[in-house]
């Protein structure tokens, strides 16, 4: 599939942030590099008829006229319609500054830690001048199989980070602090833990869970929906009239009793298998009705994912 179509255009990786890990009287000079990358689809909004690309001005709710940049200032909403303003100078003086040190205070068990708390991962490379010692590091972690727990200032924002060897290298994935995560004690419909399935319930529950077990693959596992959205787009864009066939439904017959449904479970495991996911199919065929793109304001075609001339659309902000 072509590059603009597919997503990835396979450039090298580029650092976004570079410094030391350092724990104790060690320092290991590294780099930073994302380690996920997003598929997603972006669209630009377009006006109809013109293609024009459509774009968005801050304007004052009050009088509904755009608002310069020198003219905002940050507020900070304490009640209905009342806020007490903070000025730039003051978020300068609070905001941590970019820091070159990834400070490792502890090392944990990776299993310790819920994967709710991870947030954002990198692969960390190591500086030229570091290349002894990030070895030292992945080797001595890997044996311990402990996680170095510290802190980074990235873009001007402080991060719990975790440190651990990952496949040959070592990869810091940034965390949420404990109080950014929501408590299950505040969420409606989790039953309590006095009750107990019954033996047979659990029994043929556990059944389907051995029938499923497999060894983790991720390759195995593809976001469908993206995959046929791209098939779509690159279809168009080639002036291919495109039907989308619709999943046909499954018949499914509301099961009321729980024993039923278990039971049923087991039977169909047994019979065949694993259940594909379903796709829709996406068919294509050339036409000259159709147009790829519609011309931009200023008589150019727009790509399905192409700049135009900027229409204007306007985002009202609070006052």
């Amino acid at each position: 599939m072509d590059g603009a179509v597919s997503g990835y255009q396979g450039r090298m990786a580029r650092p976004i942030w570079s410094g030391t890990i350092s724990f104790g009287l060690v320092n290991v000079p590294v780099k930073a590099y994302s380690a996920v990358r997003d598929h997603a689809v972006h669209f630009h909004q377009l006006e109809k008829d013109t293609g024009a690309r459509i774009r968005y001005e801050k304007v004052s709710a009050t009088s509904g006229e755009p608002v310069p940049k020198e003219e905002i200032e940050q507020g900070y909403e304490v009640s209905k319609g009342h806020y007490v303003v903070v000025d730039a100078e003051e978020l300068d003086d609070l905001r941590p500054h970019t820091t070159k040190t990834i400070d490792i205070s502890d090392f944990v068990e990776l299993a310790a830690i819920d994967p709710i708390y991870y947030d954002h991962t990198y692969w960390l490379g190591a500086d030229e001048s570091g290349t002894k010692a990030y070895q030292l590091l992945h080797a001595a972690m890997e044996d311990a199989q402990r996680v170095g727990i510290g802190t980074v200032v990235m873009r001007n924002k402080q991060y719990l980070a975790a440190v651990r060897p990952l496949k040959g290298a070592l990869a810091m994935s940034t965390m949420h602090f404990a109080d950014e995560i929501a408590p299950v004690s505040k969420v409606d419909g989790v039953p309590s833990g006095r009750s107990k399935p019954a033996p047979k319930e659990l029994r043929l529950a556990s059944q389907i869970i051995d029938a499923l077990t497999s060894d983790w693959d991720p390759a195995q596992y593809h976001d469908s929906y993206t995959e046929q959205l791209r098939d779509l787009i690159a279809a168009k864009a080639k002036g291919k009239d495109v039907t989308v066939e619709a999943e046909e439904e499954e018949p499914g017959a509301k099961v009321i009793d729980l024993m039923e449904a278990l039971e049923a479970s087991v039977k169909a495991q047994r019979a065949g298998g694993r259940r594909a996911p379903s796709r829709r199919s996406v068919k294509a065929k050339r036409t000259k009705a159709k147009k790829a793109a519609k011309p931009t304001a200023g008589g150019k075609k727009a790509s399905a994912g192409g700049t135009g001339a900027g229409g204007t659309a306007r985002r009202r902000s609070s006052a």
